[in-house]
Formats: structure tokens, C-alpha cells, sequence
């Protein structure tokens, strides 16, 4: 199983932007704009690597790679946005994903495209500039409409496919991840149960026992791969 943290890092570490990896200081999906140019890079990403996974780091300084971190941001309406506009839309999972030097309330965003092999993505419906049809590739770091682009579809399934294999979990990362937790929640009552000898889902808040039954407020909860 891949630790997402590891995975962050070794992307940060080996590879400047290029096709198959993108990194953002944030973004902004409040607004037309933001939204548009998320889009943008995801069907760019989808249709550059049509045979293994793109990502997209959120929350890193662009010019020295330094983990800046971004508000906790619920995914739930990623791919109902992606869906909405997209025509052959990738399959895009957005995590946050904590690290050990961030404050309590910051994470990193982590986006997954899956491709949706054999067939170019393109935008369903036109938003902010750009029109319904558009259709984007990437080019180096750099996303750009295909009227623009060389249209470049690359294999980079062994690359990629290297860093994840880089990225898998072990026992010391696992009890890093917990150790972490457990310290930052010391005065919340944490806990952690593994399940599947895979994770372990850790948790705390402040305990409360009414009638024999165990009650938690403040509660947080995190999942350590």
C-alpha cells in the first residue's frame, strides 16, 4: 500500500513539473476562474498519461519545493466538478494528507488521475475562457490548449511506476504516522486500532462517560497508511 506522505515527498525530490506531476501553492475552487484552471490541468494530466497515474501536489512553494501547507478542503464534490465538465473524465481523488512540521489544522493536497484509457478528455461545457470542446495537453510543466500543443501522449508507466513502488508503506513509517499522532493529541485521550494489518485508524477527543456508554467530542481522526 502506498504511504501518500512518502509518495509527496519522493515526487518533490526527483522530479521538477512535467508530465505526469504538477504542484500548486493552492487553489481555488470558489470561483469561476479557479475552477476552470483546476480543470485545466486535470484533463491535461488525463490526456498526457494516458497509461499510468498524474498528480497533483497542493500546498508546496513552486520555486523551492518547500512544504507550505493548505487548509483541510472536502473532497466530495471533486469528481461531481470533474463529471460536470469533463467529457471522458479521469478518475481524480483529492487527500489531505498531514505532515509531522505542519500545524494541526494545515495539510498537503494530494490529487490522483486515473485516465480514462483510450479516449481524450476534453471539456463537456465552456467555463471562464475557455470553451466547451477544449481540449489540453501538457507540454513539459506547462498545461496548454492543444491548438497550442504538439498533443504529446507519453509512457511513463515505468517512471511512475518506480516512484510508487518507492513510496509503499512499512512498519516505521506506520509508527511514525501513529507516535505523531498520538504526541499532537496527548491531552484528548488518543487511541488507534488497525484493521487488515494494512492501517490503522487513529482517533481522539475529549472523553465523556454517561451511563456506561463512552461519548467523544472535539473528535479528530486520521488514517495512517
Amino acid at each position: 500500500m502506498i504511504n501518500k506522505r512518502l509518495l509527496i515527498k519522493n515526487l518533490l525530490a526527483h522530479n521538477s513539473e512535467n508530465s505526469f506531476y504538477d504542484k500548486k501553492r493552492q487553489i481555488n475552487l470558489g470561483e469561476k476562474e479557479g475552477k476552470a484552471k483546476f480543470l485545466k490541468h486535470i484533463c491535461a494530466l488525463a490526456n498526457s498519461n494516458p497509461n499510468n497515474n498524474s498528480y497533483m501536489v497542493i500546498g508546496v512553494e513552486d520555486a523551492d519545493n518547500e512544504i507550505q501547507g493548505v487548509d483541510f478542503f472536502d473532497d466530495s464534490k471533486i469528481q461531481n466538478l470533474v463529471n460536470a465538465y469533463l467529457k471522458n473524465p479521469p478518475l481524480v481523488a483529492y487527500e489531505n494528507i498531514p505532515f509531522p512540521h505542519l500545524p494541526h489544522d494545515m495539510v498537503v493536497g494530494l490529487v490522483t488521475i486515473k485516465p480514462n484509457k483510450d479516449t481524450t478528455c476534453s471539456l463537456r461545457k465552456g467555463i471562464w475562457k475557455y470553451p466547451a470542446g477544449s481540449t489540453f495537453f501538457r507540454e513539459g510543466s506547462i498545461s496548454i490548449a492543444s491548438e497550442f500543443s504538439r498533443g504529446i501522449q507519453s509512457d511513463n508507466s515505468e517512471v511512475v511506476g518506480a516512484i510508487e513502488a518507492h513510496s509503499q508503506n512499512n512498519v516505521q513509517l506506520t509508527l511514525d504516522g501513529v507516535f505523531d499522532f498520538m504526541g499532537k493529541h496527548e491531552n484528548l485521550s488518543p487511541e488507534y486500532k488497525v484493521f487488515k494489518e494494512y492501517f490503522v485508524v487513529c482517533w481522539s477527543g475529549k472523553k465523556k462517560e454517561i451511563n456506561q456508554e463512552v461519548y467523544y467530542s472535539r473528535v479528530d481522526i486520521e488514517l495512517i497508511y
